[in-house]
């Protein structure tokens, strides 16, 4: 992952998208303007639900071309 960048805000779900080839699950999500993803087969993705509409600290890096979810934190 490059380009790791740090950001402060509420987190939104935008929606659930296909599931990975392992049948793991990956999610849209949008943070302090930033519209990102789950890594696929990320073990986040079962846990992100917990995170929807508080405070997070989240880092975004670019993986693929597309912007992605690095690490998630609540804003303390």
């Amino acid at each position: 992952m490059k380009n790791i960048t740090r950001h402060t805000g509420k987190l939104r779900m935008i929606g659930r998208m296909k599931n990975s080839i392992c049948g793991n699950p990956q999610y849209l999500l949008s943070c302090d303007g930033y519209t990102f993803r789950t890594k696929a087969n990320d073990m986040i993705a079962f846990k992100i639900s917990k995170y929807f509409d508080y405070d997070v600290v989240v880092t975004i890096g670019t993986h693929r071309n597309c912007l992605t979810l690095n690490t998630i934190g609540f804003d303390v």
